[in-house]
């Protein structure tokens, strides 16, 4: 008893961790449920529906039409970086429908993750835009569907028109290291524009 006492005041003595929201967000079928899913340490919150024949007139599901369910409001999980800093993650929904819910889910988050499919590059240009005009930081993660990634990274930043400074990483979503990396690379990139210009 006496050392789970001590365990007890140990963990209470501790300062609680410091905790960031992050968003992962893109377009429609890019992989934002399957990251969330692949680095959370919990159990991810999912509000996944089956998509349904009503949807066929505004879901453009040209390059995904193998897609049976999407997320019709956010994706929940959470991964513990260090033992003072824990991130949230948030993955938005890709439709058009529902892009008025990232205004909400956006607020008090310090980053972004947008995710990109090569095949349908033009899915992630409203994510890239959001970001761009409320000054939330991101990365950029191109996401290699069946493992492949066939343009160089150079390629992909010119074809989406991206500042110098926002970093281009290739990731499988499905990958719980490379997810990892991914939000590291965020957290570097918050780090450094935090920290006063010497």
């Amino acid at each position: 008893m006496a050392g789970s006492d001590t365990t007890a005041q140990a963990s209470a003595d501790r300062p609680a961790p410091d905790t960031v929201k992050i968003l992962i967000a893109g377009g429609f079928g890019v992989g934002k449920t399957t990251m969330v899913g692949s680095v959370s340490e919990i159990v991810p919150l999912r509000t996944e529906e089956p998509l349904t024949m009503a949807g066929l007139d505004v879901d453009d599901l040209e390059g995904v039409e193998e897609k049976r369910a999407t997320t019709v409001a956010l994706d929940f999980g959470r991964i513990t970086v260090s033992d003072d800093l824990v991130l949230y993650l948030f993955g938005t929904p890709g439709q058009q429908r529902f892009w008025f819910m990232w205004n909400d889910l956006a607020l008090g988050a310090l980053g972004a993750v947008v995710l990109v499919d090569v095949r349908r590059p033009k899915s992630s240009f409203a994510a890239i835009d959001f970001f761009e005009r409320r000054g939330i930081p991101f990365v950029i993660a191109v996401n290699g569907f069946h493992g492949e990634h066939p343009y160089p990274v150079e390629d992909i930043r010119e074809a989406l028109t991206l500042p110098e400074g926002v970093p281009v990483l290739l990731c499988d979503a499905r990958e719980r290291e490379s997810s990892r990396d991914v939000l590291i690379a965020l957290i570097d990139r918050l780090i450094s524009q935090a920290e006063p210009a010497g």
